[in-house]
């Protein structure tokens, strides 16, 4: 998407202040809050696949408003659009991926796997990142905002060939998932790809997800699941909302606009790295979680608050830091959850996360107003270091990732919406 290193521009120049680009990214969030679960339930009663390959198609059209109106009205009108491209994607692809390996017997392969996906699709970003400089400056806002266009159709079109092979029952047959009473593998038995119609299902799978054992009613006697779902928002969510604002910390710099995408590009090295290096660090344990977020909020803080360019590479290695541990707060969760709702609560944590990014993005439109950006990015290192604290400081026993006991509970690895996802 070429649009990403330079939309923050884009809006600063249609003249919105900070507050209101933070009220963009608020609106966007909420968009996410609200469609979020009840997408992760559908996911969950219908094809995965159909959610995947219809958001990308709901982001192109908002794309191409931005710059085709720029003002206000289609800023917002493009994040909302933009937002249920997020929560249509959010859980159905980690449910997916993961079901589908489960299925072939390599539930373990689960966080290199997605890990290498993030590292691909991150490569896609510093690409379209450096591309997206001489296409600006040839082309200007019109020009990068429909090679974005074309990336989400192409998008679409990837995600419309994913395999899928998760069996549903039949309407009526009293289960929410899997193999019902008797069921099987019987003729009457259909999978996602056979039809990508809702069944009757779905509403009560949105019940069964929120208020049945598997769901929320099921988390506080379950605490390691409580834990691994809140673990994700807190780590995502933060430097997740700060990636918005990264082209205006850049242009605080110094750094000319056309320069902004390159700079960019050195963050992202940073979060390709992080991906990378997610298989390896699955074997860090409860320890090594803490001490990544540790260094990666010390070197969010000294990066940021350097007010130079070269203080970009600290920020992205404190990017890679936290997508490192995205990741690994993605495979705990994955690993604890058992049942059918996979994708239901994959969605809650994701609507955690969009519950806090809402308020990062208000503190950083009030502090945005009296502070520089070097500033405000600091100070959003610090709920790192008491996450790091939690972490470090649970109770022995608990810090190493738990093992499979069978199917869907195999050593394995979000999110999300974010511009490498």
């Amino acid at each position: 998407m070429l649009l990403y290193p330079v939309y923050a521009l884009l809006f600063a120049d249609a003249g919105l202040s900070v507050g209101q680009i933070s009220s963009l990214f608020v609106l966007w969030s909420l968009t996410g809050v609200l469609l979020e679960v009840p997408s992760g339930a559908w996911a969950d009663a219908v094809s995965r696949r159909l959610l995947l390959w219809t958001g990308p198609l709901l982001g192109a059209a908002g794309f191409a408003l931005w710059v085709l109106f720029p003002s206000y009205g289609a800023f917002a009108a493009g994040f909302v659009l933009w937002g249920a491209r997020g929560a249509l994607g959010s859980g159905a692809l980690e449910a997916l991926v993961y079901e589908e390996l489960d299925g072939a017997g390599a539930a373990d392969r689960y966080a290199a796997v997605m890990g290498r996906a993030h590292a691909v699709g991150q490569v896609a970003v510093m690409a379209a990142t450096g591309l997206a400089g001489p296409v600006f400056a040839a082309g200007g806002y019109p020009a990068v905002g429909a090679a974005s266009v074309l990336a989400c159709l192409l998008c679409a079109a990837t995600a419309a060939c994913f395999p899928e092979h998760r069996t549903r029952p039949p309407a009526g047959s009293g289960t929410v998932g899997g193999e019902g009473p008797g069921g099987g593998e019987g003729e009457d038995q259909r999978t996602a790809a056979d039809g990508d119609e809702p069944d009757e299902g779905w509403t009560r799978r949105l019940r069964t997800g929120l208020c049945g054992p598997a769901g929320l009613a099921g988390l506080r006697r379950d605490r390691p699941l409580l834990g691994a779902l809140l673990l994700v928002p807190a780590v995502t969510a933060v430097w997740g909302a700060l990636d918005e604002y990264t082209p205006l910390l850049v242009r605080e710099t110094g750094a000319a606009d056309t320069a902004v995408p390159y700079l960019l590009m050195v963050i992202w090295a940073g979060v390709t790295a992080g991906s990378l290096l997610a298989g390896a660090a699955e074997r860090l344990g409860r320890t090594g979680l803490a001490a990544v977020l540790v260094c990666a909020a010390l070197a969010l803080a000294a990066g940021a608050l350097t007010g130079a360019q070269a203080g970009i590479v600290l920020v992205g290695l404190a990017f890679g830091g936290f997508q490192t541990a995205t990741v690994l707060a993605d495979v705990r969760l994955q690993q604890r959850i058992e049942g059918t709702a996979r994708a239901t609560l994959t969605s809650i944590a994701g609507l955690g996360t969009e519950l806090v990014t809402v308020a990062v993005y208000g503190a950083y439109g009030v502090l945005g107003a009296r502070f520089a950006h070097g500033t405000v990015f600091a100070l959003c290192a610090l709920p790192y270091l008491l996450t790091a604290l939690a972490v470090g400081l649970r109770r022995k026993g608990t810090g190493a990732l738990p093992r499979g006991r069978g199917r869907g509970r195999s050593s394995a690895l979000p999110q999300g919406r974010r511009r490498g996802d």
